[in-house]
């Protein structure tokens, strides 16, 4: 099984699956739809994605202000959350996302891609790094498990 990493946006959802060990999140695609209201269409490309990957549950970007607290954009997120979990049926984790767009962003200058060119990656590139550093925790929490 593998697990789904998803950067949640206004207009756009990018979207990452982690390799079958666990260990990896590799980019698959950004979902683009035409308001932010109009949700089916982007919750039946998720689907679609999940059984295609057999994807047993989905980690989504929990997008926290810089001193802590929940503002319009996490309300939105939770929201989300729901819809997904009903639509998917498998678990959906928040993880905070804090610069996670901004270290997208930084990778993409450190490699020479153009700005106009960005915004097409950018969310793709954040629900890696948002991934990552899940199955990075998990990781962590196997190896000190084993410890004891």
């Amino acid at each position: 099984m593998r697990i789904m990493g998803l950067d949640f946006g206004s207009k756009t959802v990018g979207v990452a699956v982690s390799d079958a060990l666990l260990m990896t999140a590799q980019g698959i695609e950004t979902i683009w739809r035409k308001s932010p209201g109009k949700l089916r269409q982007t919750l039946a490309r998720i689907e679609t994605l999940t059984g295609e990957y057999e994807v047993d549950r989905i980690v989504l970007g929990f997008p926290k202000n810089m001193n802590n607290t929940e503002g319009e954009r996490c309300r939105k997120t939770l929201e989300f959350k729901e819809l997904l979990e009903r639509r998917c049926q498998i678990p959906v984790i928040l993880r905070d996302e804090r610069l996670t767009t901004v270290a997208a962003n930084r990778s993409m200058m450190e490699e020479g891609l153009r700005r106009e060119n960005r915004k097409e990656h950018s969310d793709k590139i954040a629900a890696v790094l948002i991934l990552q550093n899940y199955l990075d925790l998990l990781a962590f929490q196997r190896e000190n498990h084993s410890e004891e």
